[in-house]
């Protein structure tokens, strides 16, 4: 059984008023000072951690390696709790929305590595204040891992759209579903990638990109999907967090399905699709423009097809992957209420239009990140 897990980053905002708030250290501190506690060093090894990001206005959760959905759906809920809990002991909420719908202006982390960025990148970094859902699935093998990776990169926009959750940008509709995707991929090695066909090829596509002297390190390859620097698993990179657990349930298992299926055909010896990546590059901007509201691109043909048909073609392409893991029903029910209601941009869109004030909506938001079944 393919184990899979998430890491999802979560927006701190101030508890009274919804605006970001700048606690991440504080929270760090004290998590680490719990977590050398007898209850803290017996929860932390079972069930994931607590990380610091790139801004103080974020925090990311981190589930452990899951063999099933349920129990990772158990996970994800009590992580955002513990991050919720943690954020109200400095009068802070923690919330899963992909931007802040409020104007900011993001503090980083005091790190090395965050300013050497910010040296590098200039603008690109400091304001990068989104929060994005990983997935890592588990591979026997960096070739398998890249057999993968080659075959689902033609459906990662999909998965974007399903999981889309960031409408506003400095206390403005942008009019995307996932403006996080674009303000993420002004970094250069973000977005799609083409085929690699080998492992070694894949090791010297990343070793070239780092001779240039552009990306700071290996941890800054921004892929769609890669292989993990830092697990026996291939990350997927390219959703918003979701708004409800249950969604981000879905993301995950679609991803461990698409990675069972990818791997399956390349045990079989089946070609990888064709699709040029800058048709997937379209793909991810039609994706995050309009989410599950219009059209999606056919990750066959490249067209333009009514979103829920290619959300329907998604599935019936890890159908069969889904019921051999156990997944099938939850992930077809998931799929059901996410195009009934929409990804969390239209929930945003919604309560923002039902109360006229982006601050309630934010805070409302921070209620449903604690839901669950949604």
């Amino acid at each position: 059984m393919r184990t899979v897990g998430v890491e999802e980053e979560l927006l701190l905002v101030e508890q009274q008023t919804g605006a970001p708030t700048a606690i991440a250290e504080r929270l760090l501190q004290r998590w680490k000072s719990d977590a050398d506690t007898d209850r803290g060093a017996e929860k932390r090894p079972f069930a994931g951690a607590i990380e610091g990001e790139l801004q103080q206005q974020q925090i990311e959760v981190e589930s452990a390696p899951c063999t099933s959905l349920a129990d990772l759906a158990h996970q994800i809920q009590d992580w955002r709790r513990q991050a919720d809990q943690l954020a109200r002991t400095s009068a802070g909420r923690a919330v899963a929305i992909a931007t802040s719908p409020l104007a900011v202006s993001p503090q980083m982390m005091p790190s090395t590595r965050y300013q050497a960025m910010a040296e590098r990148f200039g603008l690109t970094t400091v304001e990068q204040l989104t929060c994005g859902c990983h997935v890592h699935v588990g591979v026997d093998s960096p070739e398998e891992g890249v057999g993968v990776i080659d075959r689902i990169r033609i459906w990662l926009p999909v998965l974007l759209a399903l999981s889309a959750n960031s409408p506003f940008w400095q206390a403005r509709d942008t009019g995307y579903a996932s403006y996080r995707s674009q303000a993420w991929r002004r970094f250069p090695t973000a977005g799609p990638t083409g085929r690699f066909g080998t492992v070694s090829a894949y090791r010297a596509r990343v070793a070239a990109l780092l001779a240039s002297d552009v990306p700071l390190d290996e941890g800054m390859i921004y892929f769609d999907a890669r292989l993990s620097h830092r697990y026996p698993t291939v990350e997927v990179r390219v959703a918003d967090v979701c708004l409800d657990a249950a969604d981000t349930v879905v993301v995950a298992g679609l991803v461990r399905a698409l990675v069972e299926t990818a791997a399956r055909g390349w045990a079989a010896g089946e070609p990888a699709p064709e699709l040029p990546t800058e048709l997937i590059r379209m793909a991810s901007w039609r994706a995050s423009r309009s989410g599950l509201e219009g059209r999606l691109l056919d990750p066959y043909s490249g067209r333009p097809k009514p979103a829920a048909e290619v959300v329907d073609s998604l599935f019936d392409h890890v159908r069969t992957a889904a019921a051999d893991l156990g997944d099938e029903d939850r992930l077809q029910l998931g799929l059901e209420r996410l195009r009934a209601r929409g990804p969390g941009a239209s929930w945003q869109r919604a309560a923002y239009a039902k109360s006229g004030s982006l601050r309630k909506m934010i805070l409302e938001a921070a209620d449903r990140t604690l839901q669950e079944g949604c």
